[in-house]
C-alpha cells in the first residue's frame, strides 16, 4: 500500500520533486481506530525526527491525519495531512462533498476532522463502505465495486457534487471512479502533494510561534528517549 501511495503521488509531481514513500519501522499493520492512530502518530513523528529536515515537506498519508499538529511542532517544514488536503480540494471543485471511507468505526474520527477543519458546511455526509483497510490490497475483496456503489449512493442521496475518499489506500481508484460518477473524486495523497509543492514554491514554512513553536527542551525516557533535546 505504501508503494501504491508513492506511485499515486508521483503521477502529479513536477520533474524536480522527489517522492519518498515510507512507513515507520514500528507501528500497526493498518489504521482503523483511535488506538491505531495513537500508535501510528508516534511512528510518524519518529520518521520526521530521523529525517532531520532533509525533506522540503512531509505528508501524513492516513485519512485520520495522525500526529499532524505534533509533526508541525517538530519541524518548520510544511506538514500536510491527506484528510485536510482532500477536504480543501473538494471545496475548490464542488459546492458540497461526501466522504466515502472504510469501516463505520472510523466515521467519528472523520467527523471530528470535518469540524476541526471548518468543513461542516461543505461535508454532506460521511459514509462507510465496511471494507477493512487491508482489503483494499486484496483482489478478491471487490473493493472497487463496493466503493463505487457507496459513491453512487452519495451522489443520489446526499446531493453532493464531489467525493472525498477516506483512505489513502484508495489512491489508485480515483480515475476510474471519476469516470463512472462524472464528478470529481478526490484522493488526499494527490491533493496534499500538489499543495505541498505550492507551499514550497512560495517559500512558506510552518509558523513557529505559540503552540507550534519547537518543543521545549526536556528529557524523554524509555522508547521515547530519542526525542530528548540535545
Amino acid at each position: 500500500m505504501t508503494e501504491k501511495i508513492g506511485e499515486a503521488a508521483r503521477t502529479v509531481v513536477s520533474n524536480t520533486t522527489e517522492i519518498i514513500a515510507l512507513s515507520p519501522d514500528d507501528g500497526v499493520a493498518s489504521i482503523e481506530g483511535h488506538l491505531d492512530e495513537a500508535v501510528a502518530a508516534m511512528g510518524v513523528l519518529d520518521v520526521i525526527r530521523q529525517d532531520n529536515n532533509e525533506s522540503d515537506a512531509y505528508i501524513i498519508a492516513c485519512f485520520g491525519d495522525p500526529g499532524l499538529l505534533a509533526a508541525r511542532e517538530l519541524t518548520d517544514r510544511p506538514v500536510l495531512g491527506v484528510a485536510e488536503a482532500a477536504m480543501h480540494a473538494a471545496t475548490f471543485v464542488g459546492s458540497g462533498f461526501s466522504i466515502v471511507t472504510t469501516l463505520a468505526r472510523t466515521i467519528n474520527i472523520a467527523r471530528h476532522l470535518v469540524l476541526l477543519y471548518g468543513m461542516n458546511e461543505h461535508c454532506r455526509r460521511i459514509r462507510a463502505s465496511e471494507l477493512e483497510v487491508l482489503a483494499l490490497e486484496d483482489p478478491k475483496s471487490d473493493a472497487f465495486k463496493i466503493i463505487l456503489e457507496e459513491c453512487q449512493k452519495a451522489v443520489q442521496e446526499d446531493e453532493c457534487n464531489a467525493i472525498v475518499l477516506g483512505c489513502a489506500g484508495m489512491a489508485d481508484l480515483t480515475k476510474n471512479l471519476s469516470a463512472e460518477l462524472k464528478i470529481p473524486v478526490i484522493d488526499g495523497v494527490v491533493a496534499a502533494v500538489g499543495f505541498a509543492e505550492a507551499l514550497v514554491r512560495m517559500g512558506l514554512k510552518t509558523g513557529k510561534m505559540h503552540d507550534l513553536a519547537f518543543p521545549l527542551k526536556k528529557s524523554y525516557s524509555g522508547i521515547y528517549a530519542p526525542f530528548s533535546s540535545k
